[in-house]
């Protein structure tokens, strides 16, 4: 019979240390909150991602944890102008984040005006660095084509970004069928992004990362943080695969 080491229990937490447990959904309660709070601090995941008014209460649930507080800024859209931004960016920090996710203007990056989003995503890198938070910058890849994702990808390396970031997870576009449809984080756009990020630059998948097979698949891609809403599911998976198989 094998046994359960210290490695197996590694490879789990491994994966937990990977996930940003995302609670953005609009229908998210605070009772939802607070159950996801104590799983995350449970599985030791990365960070706890929700939206700007629930920082301070997730930063109360989760202090004294090794968990942190990841807040989205624009979202989901990005298009509140630069000073919400930068405002919205300097409160959730007040209230206790430890993690940004900021989404571009989308419709500023198709109509190419360059200067205007390296200039926000400035913006907000300043207020990030001033107080040691991380910043990941989504692209929202779905409404893009390649050499959007390119160019978004050079500004973030020149600006020293600590995370680029494929999608938000609601960039839904509409189909023939008059269906609502959103791509997430494929293969492609993660291959893309790698081959063109800096070595200080690391990379989040976010959007249809639902299973263990499809974190390892990104992680195998170069990706070393993901969005999840399916973190038991995800974990179980886990544990049944290395402890399971090491007890055997």
């Amino acid at each position: 019979t094998g046994r359960v080491t210290k490695q197996t229990m590694d490879k789990v937490d491994s994966i937990s240390g990977m996930i940003d447990y995302a609670f953005l959904h609009p229908n998210v309660t605070d009772q939802q909150l607070i159950r996801g709070c104590e799983l995350a601090k449970q599985f030791k995941v990365a960070t706890v991602c929700i939206k700007p008014y629930h920082v301070k209460m997730a930063a109360d649930l989760l202090k004294g944890s090794s968990v942190g507080v990841c807040a989205v800024i624009g979202f989901p859209h990005g298009n509140s102008s630069t000073a919400i931004k930068v405002l919205e960016t300097e409160e959730v920090i007040k209230n206790g984040a430890t993690e940004v996710d900021m989404v571009v203007n989308v419709g500023k990056v198709l109509g190419l005006a360059w200067d205007y989003v390296e200039t926000e995503i400035d913006a907000i890198v300043k207020v990030t660095r001033k107080h040691n938070v991380l910043l990941k910058v989504i692209f929202e890849n779905g409404y893009l084509q390649d050499t959007h994702k390119i160019q978004l990808t050079q500004i973030c390396n020149k600006l020293n970004v600590d995370y680029i970031k494929t999608s938000t997870g609601y960039g839904f576009v509409v189909g023939s069928d008059g269906k609502y449809t959103s791509s997430g984080a494929t293969d492609h756009d993660l291959m893309l992004m790698k081959k063109y990020c800096s070595n200080k630059v690391n990379i989040k998948a976010a959007g249809g990362i639902k299973s263990l097979d499809d974190l390892l698949r990104v992680k195998a891609l170069g990706v070393s943080r993901v969005g999840a809403t399916s973190l038991e599911s995800i974990l179980d998976a886990a544990r049944k695969r290395y402890v399971t198989n090491a007890k055997l």
